[in-house]
């Protein structure tokens, strides 16, 4: 076995096996990366895919993830606020759209909205969608099918719930809710019609294999955009003094995905700004998409750096019909 020939076949339509992956992730850096980016050119061309996300619910989350700044089990200082109004929502995205940002992704805290928190955001998503270009992505935790199918028929497109991590890993990640009660909530968007977003983060002390046990579960869900993480460690969560992952591992990773997952949006989220090249290399490496401006609650990079640093390596910011 070979990079090349491995990279050959993925182009022709192969879909590698955990085996193969576990092989690509011990191979030379540079090799790997090249190839995964002839990958991503080969299915993806020179398309990127950029979103912005805005945290409209903050804190006093009653799920135990080791990692997150707005558990109510953590004690970071994070903001704490309830569901935001409508209109504070709509002109952040009005602005996000002024920017050329395509996609605006609405982020709450929590295990899951209300039925009648559900309802409001309808409503917001509605006026969005009536005043701006811009696509919705909501991320409202673990909803069922029929709150899914009020936020589509509302005029979301998307839907995101990360996994996080392998099944294997994930009750060291949390103990609230479970690795099903995602797959419950993915196949839920599925059904309602909604195209999904998920992916992890990367460096929760999760092994090889578990990095790559989620990316395979993800291609057996058929996900098409995947949030690829870096953990920040944040003082006063379990993870706060995880070791941070390096822009090589990132790039590593990045790579591997996008053998396994030929096809996908691979999106750098939270993190890229502990990256000193806030990205480039990955981009470089089969990575397409990311998100930009500010982290739930963390400060990101802006927009107006990204499309500079998009342009630079020849991408165009668009995005894929839904």
């Amino acid at each position: 076995m070979d990079i090349r020939t491995l990279g050959r076949e993925v182009l022709n339509g192969k879909m590698i096996s955990s085996n193969e992956a576990l092989w690509l992730y011990e191979q030379p850096l540079e090799e790997l990366c090249e190839k995964a980016d002839e990958i991503r050119e080969h299915f993806c061309s020179n398309r990127f895919d950029m979103c912005t996300i805005i945290n409209g619910k903050s804190g006093r989350c009653s799920e135990d993830c080791r990692f997150c700044a707005q558990s109510a089990h953590n004690h970071t200082g994070a903001a704490e606020y309830p569901l935001l109004g409508t209109e504070e929502i709509v002109e952040q995205a009005r602005q996000n759209d002024r920017q050329g940002v395509l996609r605006y992704s609405i982020v709450t805290s929590g295990k899951r909205l209300s039925d009648q928190e559900v309802d409001q955001m309808c409503e917001t998503v509605r006026k969005i969608r009536a005043e701006t270009k811009i696509a919705v992505c909501i991320s409202f935790g673990l909803l069922n099918e029929d709150q899914y199918i009020r936020l589509k028929e509302a005029g979301a497109t998307r839907a995101h719930n990360n996994l996080e991590t392998s099944r294997r890993n994930f009750p060291n990640i949390c103990t609230t809710h479970t690795f099903e009660d995602k797959i419950s909530a993915i196949r839920a968007a599925q059904a309602a019609g909604l195209f999904v977003c998920s992916g992890g983060i990367m460096g929760l002390g999760e092994t090889v294999e578990d990095r790559i046990d989620m990316a395979l579960t993800l291609r057996e869900l058929g996900i098409k955009s995947v949030p690829v993480n870096m953990l920040n460690p944040i003082p006063g969560t379990p993870f706060g003094e995880n070791k941070k992952l390096t822009a090589e591992d990132m790039r590593r990773i990045v790579a591997v995905y996008r053998f396994i997952l030929p096809d996908a949006d691979i999106r750098l989220a939270g993190g890229r700004g502990l990256i000193m090249d806030k990205g480039r290399g990955c981009f470089c490496s089969g990575a397409n998409a990311a998100i930009s401006g500010d982290m739930l609650t963390t400060a990101g990079i802006t927009v107006d750096t990204d499309l500079k640093l998009l342009k630079e390596l020849g991408y165009e910011v668009k995005r894929e019909d839904e």
